[in-house]
Order: structure tokens, then C-alpha cells, then sequence
């Protein structure tokens, strides 16, 4: 926010005259916002002359043309730009620009500017560079109660008391001023010996290492971080591994510290990883008001219900959330849907779960499996797991199991029963009728099916299967391709089509399709 200044790679790109780059910086300032051709005079011209409206629009041709990336829009007779707008801290803000305007946002700025640094002091806390800060500032409160804290926290005591001396002196001979709270709670803390660290949370999950695909989801987060991604997706298609890897990728971002949720108390739960052990009253409120100026990293995994979120975000810091259903009632969440690995990146995810050379040795069969498994991460790895660990097995030799049909007596395999377990906490959330339906679904040779024809086939209310269908969908069990026509993943299909409605052992049938 220094001069007005761009850049195309490593070119930087001519602006044209002062007006010009002043017209860009206004647009700029209000980013997003659109501004009449009156209201960008106003920010431009002290004294404009009825040209003004001319070269306006002579600076916003010139500019288009300049900078594309921009998407300059002319709307209702007025201007809007969106940008990322960054600030490198380099010479006055808005430097050469001169008006009302650009010297009121000066100072607006230069604030601004001094709260993040002071921001970044209060996350370092190094005594050196609070010194200089406080030398450069010397009436600015905050700072000397930053510097009395580091002071204090590497065990010299009597000098952060004798500076809280000091500031008292300087406030009460400068300003007439009493210190205000800030200062008197550090010193207070000091002399009850209650000083201690902030915490700093690091909570999130062990990246995987060998996580695969995504590149273009991941891409979508990285552009909207810091904001909220919602990440949907049916149970074990990776929603957790992946938004644990947006998290590492971005961790360097949120300085404040990551925090990792699972559970239906989400205040409270972030609350807690602060140092608030018994929060009561408005859980939310009082999370604000503890990340407010701070810039902390929160997952959310495996959100229930929309309310449990709505009202944490804060400015300066990330959500990313993972729920099966998309809650489309919480505002300003981008969402990422994801089902099964492309093609290449199963592939790839196979050969790191089983090796290389066995994989490559039947690239047909391998095919054939991932199809099988709709290409999910999770059952991936297990048949990845359960075939390293039988290394005269081949690829032929598991497909042939999971067409066998067996069934088994007592024992389920551990194996198979974690392959399944995403399926059947999904199972255990649908009603009846959803289920009912799944199962008629899952019976039939199409892949593809209409409501008309699922009311036949499960003997359901034709009023009501669309409800049915739409629920199942929500939950990614069946994909909706247009208006009434719904597809049934492959796995799935393999995973409930050779359920009964109430057998004596709900589980056995299903496992045995698919392994022993």
C-alpha cells in the first residue's frame, strides 16, 4: 500500500499518470464495492472541473486495457473491481496520490499498519524488536505492555516493573494520563506472579504421506483461504485427509496456532484449546471475542449441524469443515465436493498402498479393482493393506474373492470390517424408506434409474420417492445426474446389494461379497 504499483511476473506494468493510479487505488480501496462515477470523482478530485467525468472514463478505458486480470466492471452507471490487495509494508501508504480521501485512508492506514505489526510483536514477543517498536511509538500503550511481558517471561522481572515506572512518568508528563488497562493488568500480573504464556494450539492431524490427487480442490481452498471451505463427500471418500492437507499446506498463514474439532460442542471445544476450561453463557460470543486480531487455523471434522458453526468465523481466520451433507444454510462457505480419485490418481494411490511393481504387473486387473471401489481413497487402502500383507496374492486372485459370494458363519475378517465401516455409519443415519430404497437400488442390474422407476421397484408413494431419492443423495449414496435420473456408485452397489432387511447378522452377507 506504499506507491501504486503492478506487476505481471517479474514485469512491472506502467500505471500512466498520477489520476490514473489515483482512480485504480480508489477502486482498490473499495474492493468489491461499486462506486458511481460522482462517488470516484469525490475520492479523486478536491475541486473537479466538469471534465473530471471524461478523463474518468478515459483512466478506466486505460486501465482495462492495462490490467484484464482486474475485471473491471461497469454496472448502473458505476465501477467495480475484486482483488487480492496486499500490503508489504513499503513507504507511506498511497504514496503521491493527494486528496481528501487518500489522506484520510492514510491515516486509516498507517493504523492499520501499526496493529499488525504490534499483531506480530505479540506472537513473537522478542524483547529487541518491542524495544524498538516502543522507542519508534513511545506513547502507544499496547507496546509497553507487549515489552513488560517478554521482559518479565525471560525472567527479568525488576526491569519490567521499572519500565511500567516509566510509563507512568512519560504518560502523566506527556498527556496528563493515568496508564490505562492494559498496562495496569500486566502490572498486576507481574506483582501476583499470574503471568504465563499464551497458548498457542497445534492440533492438527499427521499429514498422510502418501496422499494422493485433489490438486484441484486443493487449488479452489488455497484461493479462498482465509475464509470458510466446506468439504462434502460420501463417507471414506477422504474429506478429513484432504482438508488435514489444505491445513499443513497453509499452517505457516495462521501464526495464532490450528485447531482441530470433532464433536458436536464446537465452541467449546475451541474455547478449551485457548485456555478457557469451563466456558459458560454465549460460547460463540466469547470465541470472537478471544480470536478477535488473532489469526488461528480451525477444522471442523465431520460437522452435524449447520448451527454448531454458523456464528465462529472471525476475521483474519480459517475454518475448513468437513460434513457428509452439504449445509447449504451457512453463508459465505465455499464447498468442495469430492467422490472417488480420477483414473490417474487411483492408480497412483494403489501402487503407493500395494507397490509399484505388483500393480504394474496387471494393469487390467488393477483397473477392474478400482472400478470396483469407485476409486475411494478408503477401501483403497485396505485392499492395499490387506494385499501387502499377502504377498503371493495377486490382483486376480482378490477379484475372484469378491465374486465368490460366500457367506461366513461367525467371524467377520478386520479387514473387510474396516473397508465397510464407512458404509455402515452412513447406513445407520437413513431412515427406513432410504434404506429400503438403497437396497432396491442396489438389486438392480441398471446403473441408472428414474424416480418412476424407483417408486415400482420399492413400492413406495411416487409423491414421496423424490424426497426419498433426494435424501440418499444428500448423504453422496446416489449421485444425481439431471432432474429424476439418480446413479449408483459401483461400490456402493457392491456394499448393499446383497443385503437382507433384517438378517440375524446384518453385517456377514455384505462382507462376504466382498472378501472372506
Amino acid at each position: 500500500m506504499g506507491p501504486v504499483r503492478a506487476w505481471r511476473d517479474e514485469e512491472e506494468i506502467p500505471l500512466g499518470p498520477r489520476q490514473q493510479r489515483a482512480v485504480l487505488a480508489a477502486l482498490l480501496l473499495n474492493n468489491g464495492i461499486r462506486l458511481s462515477n460522482d462517488q470516484l470523482i469525490g475520492m479523486v478530485w478536491d475541486d473537479p472541473t466538469p471534465s473530471a467525468v471524461m478523463a474518468l472514463r478515459t483512466y478506466v478505458y486505460k486501465l482495462r486495457k492495462t490490467l484484464p486480470e482486474l475485471n473491471l466492471e461497469s454496472r448502473d452507471g458505476g465501477y467495480t473491481v475484486r482483488a487480492e490487495i496486499v500490503d508489504d509494508c513499503g513507504g507511506e501508504p498511497l504514496e503521491g496520490l493527494s486528496s481528501t480521501y487518500f489522506d484520510a485512508q492514510r491515516v486509516r492506514l498507517g493504523d492499520h499498519r501499526l496493529k499488525a505489526r504490534e499483531d506480530c510483536l505479540e506472537r513473537g514477543l522478542d524483547v529487541l524488536e518491542l524495544q524498538k517498536h516502543v522507542a519508534a511509538f513511545p506513547l502507544r500503550e499496547r507496546p509497553r505492555a507487549l515489552l513488560m511481558r517478554a521482559l518479565f517471561l525471560e525472567g527479568r522481572q525488576g526491569e519490567a516493573l521499572d519500565h511500567y515506572h516509566r510509563a507512568c512518568a512519560l504518560l502523566d508528563e506527556e498527556l496528563g494520563l493515568e496508564p490505562g488497562p492494559e498496562l495496569r493488568e500486566v502490572h498486576a500480573q507481574i506483582l501476583n506472579g499470574d503471568l504465563a504464556l499464551p497458548r498457542r494450539p497445534e492440533q492438527l492431524l499427521p499429514d498422510l504421506p502418501d496422499f494422493t490427487g485433489r490438486a484441484e480442490e486443493i487449488a479452489r481452498a488455497l484461493r479462498t483461504l482465509p475464509g470458510t471451505v466446506g468439504i462434502t463427500g460420501m463417507r471414506g471418500s477422504g474429506k478429513t485427509a484432504l482438508a488435514t492437507r489444505i491445513g499443513h499446506l497453509v499452517k505457516g498463514r495462521f501464526p495464532d496456532g490450528q485447531i482441530f474439532v470433532r464433536g458436536r460442542d464446537v465452541a467449546g471445544e475451541l474455547l478449551r484449546a485457548v485456555g478457557v476450561e469451563d466456558p459458560v453463557g454465549d460460547k460463540a460470543a466469547l470465541w470472537r471475542e478471544k480470536a478477535r486480531g488473532k489469526r488461528f487455523l480451525v477444522v471442523v471434522d465431520d460437522v452435524q449441524d449447520a448451527a454448531a458453526v454458523r456464528d465462529l468465523a472471525t476475521p483474519g481466520s480459517a475454518m475448513l469443515l468437513t460434513s457428509v451433507r452439504r449445509l447449504h444454510e451457512l453463508p459465505g462457505t465455499t464447498w468442495l465436493k469430492i467422490a472417488g480419485l480420477t483414473e490417474r490418481e487411483s492408480r497412483e494411490f494403489l501402487r503407493k498402498a500395494l507397490g509399484p511393481a505388483r500393480v504394474d504387473a496387471e494393469p487390467e486387473q488393477a483397473e477392474v479393482l478400482l472400478e470396483r471401489l469407485s476409486r475411494l481413497p478408503h477401501p483403497i487402502r485396505v485392499i492395499g493393506g490387506k494385499l501387502s500383507a499377502r504377498p503371493h496374492w495377486t490382483i486376480e486372485m482378490i477379484l475372484l474373492q469378491m465374486e465368490r459370494g460366500t457367506r461366513l458363519t461367525d467371524v467377520i475378517p478386520s479387514d473387510c470390517a474396516a473397508m465397510m465401516a464407512p458404509l455402515l455409519a452412513a447406513e445407520k443415519q437413513l431412515s427406513d424408506p432410504e434404506r429400503h430404497m438403497l437396497m432396491c437400488f442396489a438389486r438392480q442390474d441398471d446403473e441408472v434409474i428414474d424416480s418412476r422407476k424407483a417408486a415400482d421397484m420399492s413400492g413406495a408413494d411416487p409423491g414421496e420417492i423424490e424426497l426419498v431419492l433426494e435424501a440418499l443423495a444428500g448423504v453422496h449414496l446416489i449421485e444425481p445426474l439431471v432432474l429424476g435420473r439418480y446413479r449408483l456408485p459401483r461400490f456402493v452397489r457392491l456394499c448393499f446389494g446383497m443385503r437382507t432387511e433384517t438378517p440375524s447378522r446384518p453385517d456377514q452377507a455384505v462382507y462376504a461379497e466382498i472378501m472372506r
